[in-house]
């Protein structure tokens, strides 16, 4: 394929054309993401996720000078939630990060959830591979939020980043989001308000109490509009990535994520394939009606749809 081909060479245009056919579910996708995947594996993945509101893109924003500034080339994945009725959504991290559109070290794109109810998308996870086969030495997925379902940040990140404010209010709902298990390092954004070093306090004793050998997560304290506490951060991420490296933990992260990948992409093919031959052979409206009107319990009408197309189960 061409536009492969032209990636490989290091064409922009090219990068754009098959993050779109990937986003688009091209039926050359597939081939696409074969012929890419020799050459991944390469990249330094940063996840930054945390509430809505609480700072993430003018981070990521500033994290992206410091990158530059130490020599680094950078993809960027900004996952932006897609709404449920009209299946759009407001891509508006490209809007914020402008002053890098002229940087050929850099790459912005944003995507729609579409759907994930981890905040990251199918087709976010493989853009991150085709920027990855491009050559970008750091790419950083930005999600939508953080949540009880938001957290597979996890699985496709080297190192993730939890971003949090004063005003977030209790640090003990922080827990209850499940947030305290997956970040590595933690930054308490808009620190020039009240309350922010009570909540670095906060979250530093909650990660003291957890007491497990290994890395310890920092507490940072950043003021993303000005750029203060990001020169740590970055330091942070670059301390944590020597971690994984030296004792063996980058390796068996990736091997643990290509074992949830291979899980994830079996399920996907098989409820593709499965969809595909009911609504090729089966009339859906009158088992629809049925269930509507009470007639006919969902779970015996998914066991006759089953049936119908001879899936074993």
């Amino acid at each position: 394929m061409e536009t492969v081909q032209e990636l490989m060479r290091g064409s922009r245009r090219a990068l754009a054309r098959l993050i779109t056919l990937v986003e688009n579910n091209d039926p050359r996708k597939e081939e696409i993401m074969e012929r890419l995947f020799p050459h991944t594996g390469k990249a330094y993945l940063i996840g930054i996720t945390g509430s809505p509101g609480a700072g993430k893109s003018s981070l990521v924003d500033r994290l992206l000078a410091e990158a530059r500034q130490n020599g680094s080339t950078v993809g960027v994945i900004a996952v932006d939630p897609t709404s449920p009725f009209t299946g759009g959504a407001i891509l508006g991290d490209r809007i914020r990060m402008q002053e890098h559109a002229l940087d050929s070290g850099i790459f912005i794109r944003s995507m729609g959830t579409r759907g994930s109810l981890g905040g990251l998308s199918r087709a976010a996870r493989e853009a991150v591979q085709v920027m990855d086969a491009f050559g970008k030495d750091l790419i950083i997925i930005e999600t939508v939020g953080v949540g009880q379902s938001e957290i597979d940040i996890v699985g496709t990140a080297d190192s993730t980043v939890v971003v949090l404010t004063p005003a977030g209010g209790d640090s003990v709902q922080t827990i209850k989001a499940g947030i305290m298990e997956i970040g590595d390092i933690f930054v308490v954004n808009k620190a020039d308000l009240g309350g922010s070093e009570r909540t670095v306090a906060e979250v530093s004793m909650m990660l003291d109490l957890k007491e497990e050998p290994g890395w310890r997560p920092p507490v940072l304290p950043v003021v993303a509009l000005r750029g203060e506490g990001v020169a740590a951060l970055w330091q942070a991420l670059m301390e944590h990535r020597r971690y994984l490296q030296s004792g063996g933990l980058f390796e068996s992260r990736r091997r643990e994520r290509a074992g949830r990948e291979l899980g994830e992409l079996v399920e996907f093919l098989v409820k593709s394939r499965v969809w595909e031959s009911i609504r090729t052979q089966i009339s859906l409206d009158e088992l629809i009606e049925a269930i509507a009107l009470r007639r006919q319990d969902p779970y015996s009408a998914a066991r006759e749809l089953l049936r119908r197309i001879n899936f074993p189960f």
